[in-house]
C-alpha cells in the first residue's frame, strides 16, 4: 500500500488481531494523511488499546494489512519504530531514576542532545522536581515526564492512550503544544472525553467489539454518535 515517499502516516487494510479464540480487532480498513488526527473510541475491551500496540510495533497483526509511514508491519517495523511518539496507560520510565536521569536515557537511545531534554522538562512545568526519583513524584507528575519521553526525539506519529489522564487543567494546557496539533505530527489518539477528542480529530473511528462501528471524518460525527458506542 504505497512507497514510502508521499504515504500516508497509517494506511490499513482488513487488520485483524486475535488473543487465543477472542477477536480483539477485526475488519479495520483506514487512511490517515500525515499530520492529521484520527480519534479511536469506544467502551473498555472494544479493541482501541491492540490497535494503539499493532501500530507501535509491540503486537503482530494476526490478519490484513498495516503500514505505519510507508513502513509495513511487521516486517519493516525496525525502519519505522524511532518516528513512533507511544505515549500508553505504563508510562514507559524506570521508577527509581529521576524525571532527567530518564529522559536523557531515552536522549542517548535516539540520539537526542540532553539539552532537549532540559527544555521538554521546562516546557512541562517540571524543571524543579526533575531530580527527584520518579516514584515520589504524583501521577500527574509522572504523565507530564511520560509524555517529555514520547514527543522527546520529535516523532512524525504520535500514538496516544487519554494523554490527559491525570492532568490538571494547567497542566493540561502545558501539555498542548507538545502532543497537539500544533506538534506537527499525525496523532492517533484514544479518548473517553467525546467532545475534546472529537475536537482533536480529522478522522474517527468506532470500535465495538473489536470491529469498525463508526469510521467518517469529524466534521460528519456527533457527540450522540460517539455516545451510541458505550451503550
Amino acid at each position: 500500500m504505497g512507497a514510502a515517499d508521499g504515504a500516508p502516516a497509517v494506511a490499513l487494510r482488513d487488520l485483524g488481531r486475535a488473543y487465543g479464540e477472542r477477536v480483539a480487532l477485526a475488519g479495520v480498513t483506514l487512511e490517515l494523511p500525515r499530520g492529521a488526527t484520527l480519534a479511536v473510541f469506544g467502551a473498555n475491551g472494544a479493541g482501541k488499546t491492540t490497535l494503539l500496540r499493532i501500530l507501535a510495533t509491540l503486537l503482530r497483526p494476526h490478519a490484513g494489512e498495516a503500514v505505519v509511514l510507508g513502513s509495513a508491519l511487521p516486517r519493516e517495523g525496525w525502519a519505522v519504530r524511532g518516528r513512533i511518539g507511544l505515549l500508553a496507560h505504563e508510562p514507559l520510565l524506570y521508577r527509581d531514576l529521576s524525571a532527567r536521569e530518564n529522559l536523557r536515557f531515552h536522549a542517548r537511545l535516539h540520539g537526542v542532545a540532553a539539552g532537549r531534554a532540559e527544555a521538554l522538562l521546562e516546557a512541562v512545568g517540571m524543571a524543579r522536581r526533575a531530580a527527584e526519583p520518579l516514584r515520589s513524584l504524583s501521577r500527574g507528575m509522572t504523565q507530564r515526564v511520560a509524555i517529555c519521553r514520547a514527543v522527546l526525539h520529535e516523532p512524525e506519529l504520535l500514538l496516544l492512550d487519554e494523554p490527559l489522564a491525570n492532568l490538571d487543567p494547567g497542566a493540561a494546557g502545558a501539555v498542548a503544544p507538545l502532543i497537539g496539533r500544533a506538534s506537527g505530527a499525525a496523532r492517533v489518539l484514544i479518548s473517553h472525553d467525546v467532545e475534546q477528542g472529537l475536537a482533536e480529530a480529522d478522522l474517527v473511528l468506532g470500535l465495538r467489539g473489536g470491529r469498525p462501528a463508526l469510521l467518517a471524518p469529524a466534521a460528519a460525527v456527533g457527540a450522540d454518535d460517539v455516545r451510541e458506542l458505550y451503550r
